[in-house]
C-alpha cells in the first residue's frame, strides 16, 4: 500500500508544480498530509487478494469539485480551494489498487497507469477477482457481453 499510496500522492504533487508556484517546501508537506490521509482514509479498504474490491472507495476523483482528500492536504499548506481548481485539471479520476495506480485526465481521457507491481500468486482467490477489473475492461473496450440483433434492411 505504501507505494501506490506515494505514487498517487507524487502524481498530485507533480501536477501543483508551476513556475513561480507553489515552494518545494509547501509541496512535500501537501505530499505527507496526503499520503497520511490517502492511509487513514485506505487503511480498512486494501485487498492485496482481491485488488479491485473496493476500487471504487479508494478512487480520488476532482469532477468540477475537489476530492475532500486533496482538499484536506491543501488546507495544511494554506492553499485555496481557488487556487487549487486553478493548478489542477477540472476532471481527474485516480484508481489507486493493490498493485495499481492509473489515471484519466477528462472524462474521455485515455487511461494510463502511473504503477503497476507484481502480483502475488493468491491461493485461495476466488473466480471472480481472476477477471479483469472495471477499469481494465473499460481500457480494452469491452463494456458487457456483445448481443445478438436481428438487423432489418430496407432497400429503396
Amino acid at each position: 500500500m505504501k507505494t501506490e499510496i506515494s505514487t498517487a500522492a507524487g502524481f498530485i504533487t507533480r501536477l501543483l508544480r508551476t513556475p513561480g508556484g507553489i515552494g518545494d517546501e509547501e509541496l512535500r508537506c501537501f505530499s505527507e498530509s496526503l499520503q497520511e490521509a490517502l492511509r487513514d482514509h485506505y487503511k480498512h479498504h486494501w485487498f492485496p487478494l482481491m485488488p479491485s474490491k473496493g476500487s471504487g472507495y479508494r478512487c480520488i476523483r476532482i469532477n468540477h469539485k475537489m476530492d475532500p482528500l486533496i482538499g484536506k492536504a491543501a488546507v495544511t499548506i494554506g492553499l485555496s480551494h481557488e487556487r487549487l481548481f486553478q493548478l489542477l485539471p477540472s476532471e481527474l479520476t485516480l484508481w489507486v489498487d493493490p498493485f495499481e495506480v492509473s489515471y484519466r485526465i477528462g472524462e474521455d481521457g485515455s487511461i494510463c497507469v502511473l504503477y503497476e507491481g507484481p502480483q502475488p500468486a493468491a491461493k485461495n482467490a476466488k473466480a471472480l477477482e481472476s477477471r479483469s477489473s472495471c477499469k481494465e475492461e473499460w481500457r480494452i473496450g469491452r463494456a458487457s457481453p456483445s448481443k445478438n440483433y436481428n438487423m432489418m434492411t430496407v432497400s429503396s
